[in-house]
């Protein structure tokens, strides 16, 4: 059986999870600690979480585990049959992995784990986050999914996303640059009315709980 490797609080985790989910395909969740990275290098080379244990080996990146899925398990599409649709859907996941998330994942060490972050880094990183949503404003479409009018593997990718860009811009600037993008606040109401969501959603809210109780 697969076996997904990580941890609940992560976000590229809850990525992979919720295809899994949402795709009927069986697995096992098997914890692997981030911060333990000899204990990972064996199964992902530079050491990250999630990573798929399959019987034919292992794979690491998220991105390249969510294609796998998708080939491997083809009888529910989470991408678009045609191959132009296919590309925006990727070009979606793509754009607000590289151009917003990466860069908010900047704040995550003060807005989350008790660190420090400087001014300087939080204002550069304020005016790439905003190029960066403008940017993806261009291309989703939230009618009502990002993609359009059907479930896509762009809405597993992102929601988990969402919500950290949503609590880490509060804490650190004091406002919710979800509300940036525009038509994600209703999306967030229509995604936590799928079954799968609510459930990647509250292991991910048990995992944190215990995470933070032993700090």
């Amino acid at each position: 059986m697969i076996k997904l490797c990580g941890f609940p609080i992560s976000n590229y985790y809850n990525k992979v999870k919720l295809v899994l989910l949402e795709k009927g395909i069986e697995f096992e969740e098997q914890t692997a600690d981030p911060f333990q990275k000899e204990a990972i290098l064996p199964f992902s080379p530079a050491g990250k979480i999630p990573f798929l244990l399959t019987d034919q080996g292992s794979l690491s990146e998220s991105q390249v585990i969510l294609e796998y899925l998708e080939e491997a398990f083809p009888q529910k599409p989470l991408y678009p049959s045609d191959p132009f649709e296919r590309a925006k859907c990727r070009e979606l996941i793509q754009h607000f992995e590289l151009d917003v998330e990466l860069v908010a994942r900047r704040l995550y060490g003060e807005a989350f784990f008790g660190g420090s972050v400087s001014h300087e880094t939080k204002a550069e990183v304020r005016e790439k986050i905003g190029a960066g949503i403008d940017a993806f404003n261009r291309l989703a479409k939230f009618s009502p999914y990002i993609a359009g009018g059907r479930f896509t593997a762009a809405d597993c990718a992102l929601w988990p996303s969402f919500g950290l860009l949503s609590s880490a811009t509060q804490r650190i600037y004091g406002e919710d640059f979800l509300q940036k993008i525009t038509g994600a606040m209703d999306y967030m109401n229509l995604m936590e009315s799928r079954p799968h969501v609510r459930k990647v959603a509250a292991d991910r809210a048990a995992a944190m709980a215990a995470f933070f109780a032993k700090k």
